[in-house]
């Protein structure tokens, strides 16, 4: 079946089910503040809450270029899972307690975002299923076992292996071999949580303007077309839109992710596939990809398209999120490899964003305690959790800096003011970014009609090369 009827773009599928927000107005001029949050997404977002709760005093503004969860919060998969880029590089670099100390906080904050948004009264469709990642080739199930193997070395004791069978008894997958599940995760409505949030946030009297973009960041300084925040704390929030900021072209590569989501499925066809548990879904794969089944009965999968676009560019103008219809077609074709019953299911909207990665793949946490300037992000898809993270330790720089606290664990995370060199410049990182994933899909390829477990010398290469390894 074609995509001709597939909603192609229009930011999101999230946004078309729960209707764009209600705008806020932009800067109306120059004004000063405490603190300035650059980027109305999930981490500013979660800054400015945890701030302005600990400190209720506290002048906060955030600025956002569009609206609060245009970029990769609105457009995300929707998993709050406990994954954490670079955990591995951390422990090379700080030993391998800081790296467990890094991941137990990474699976508290599973939990301590499902509390907030109780506590918020913040309906985001959240069902805490854990996650699903599965193997269906004799290469990713070595990869598993060793993944499993891993996650259990870093103190996740309440993970389990499955078989087949086992493996069947939660979401039959077809072919799969084997998979890893971990209570820590849950499904939710990336936009739902947004805009839940920053209603919430403007309950407390943060000021959020919106339409606002901030072009260059300075100490003490945003500045936007309609005029400028002078505050003591400038903090950068902005993932992977953070190249189109003056100076930050090769900070952080923003990485293109793309989305489909079928018709919601009738209660027959849920019977072949299972999924009772509404766990989040992953496989093994190089080229991974990322599944949920929504609160309507959708399933909504995401993998890697077109995977970067040259010069750092993210949307296109006239139409956000706008995904090619080859990309369309072969995350089809990953669907129905997963689900043949669902071969001739309809398509009913596509999307991409994009996402923030960091020369080594390591997601970082920083406050410049001479300029005040400050930063989080790097998340590498997996920031609908790490966020949270990532804004309550943001909370405690500022804090600790401006005396109003004394050090926190949080503060001891490996990941704190963490710093990393640059990408390379064009047309380098265009070629090696496409290079690697044409290398990751042919690996992918050659592991479907292979029957040795050991993954291509080419995948292993890449890894190296790309700085993942």
């Amino acid at each position: 079946m074609s995509s001709t009827n597939t909603v192609n773009g229009g930011i999101s599928h999230w946004y078309a089910d729960d209707g764009l927000p209600t705008a806020r107005e932009p800067l109306a001029g120059d004004t000063t503040a405490d603190v300035c949050v650059v980027g109305g997404g999930y981490t500013g977002l979660w800054t400015a809450y945890y701030l302005k709760k600990a400190a209720p005093f506290l002048r906060i503004t955030v600025l956002e270029q569009k609206f609060c969860g245009y970029g990769a919060s609105g457009r995300n998969g929707g998993w709050l899972y406990n994954g954490i880029a670079g955990r591995d590089r951390y422990a090379r670099l700080h030993g391998r307690d800081a790296a467990v100390r890094l991941q137990q906080a990474m699976n508290a904050t599973v939990d301590e975002v499902i509390r907030a948004a109780a506590e918020e009264h913040i309906d985001a469709d959240i069902h805490h299923g854990g996650v699903l990642e599965v193997a269906y080739t004799p290469a990713q199930l070595a990869r598993l076992k060793a993944f499993h193997e891993a996650e259990l070395s870093y103190g996740e004791s309440d993970r389990t292996l499955h078989g087949a069978r086992e493996t069947a008894e939660r979401i039959r997958v077809a072919g799969a071999v084997g998979s890893s599940w971990t209570p820590h995760g849950a499904r939710l409505h990336p936009v739902k949580l947004v805009k839940g949030l920053a209603a919430a946030v403007e309950a407390l009297g943060v000021t959020i303007h919106e339409s606002t973009p901030v072009t260059e960041i300075r100490p003490k300084h945003a500045v936007t077309p309609y005029g400028t925040v002078r505050a003591p704390y400038v903090l950068r929030c902005t993932e992977g839109f953070t190249a189109a900021l003056k100076g930050q072209r090769r900070t952080w590569l923003p990485m293109n992710s793309s989305m489909i989501v079928t018709a919601p499925l009738p209660a027959d066809v849920w019977d072949t596939i299972g999924w009772a548990g509404r766990e989040t879904l992953g496989d093994m794969a190089h080229a991974y990809m990322y599944a949920q089944r929504t609160a309507d009965d959708r399933i909504a999968l995401g993998g890697r398209g077109v995977p970067y676009r040259f010069g750092s560019k993210t949307d296109t103008a006239t139409n956000p999120g706008r995904t090619q219809p080859a990309t369309i077609e072969a995350l089809r074709e990953l669907l129905t490899r997963f689900f043949p019953q669902l071969t001739g299911v309809r398509i009913d909207h596509a999307w991409s964003g994009v996402l923030g990665v960091p020369r080594d793949w390591c997601a970082t946490v920083t406050l410049d305690r001479a300029t005040g300037l400050g930063w989080a992000g790097g998340y590498v898809g997996s920031g609908v959790a790490t966020a949270n993270l990532a804004a309550r330790t943001l909370r405690d720089l500022v804090q600790s800096d401006s005396g109003q606290s004394g050090p926190t664990d949080l503060l001891s995370l490996p990941w704190v003011n963490h710093r990393v060199r640059k990408w390379e410049p064009e047309p380098l990182r265009w070629l090696g970014v496409h290079g690697m994933y044409a290398t990751y899909r042919a690996a992918d390829r050659k592991e479907l009609t292979s029957h040795t477990a050991e993954a291509p010398r080419r995948a292993r290469l890449a890894d190296r090369l790309s700085g993942r390894a």
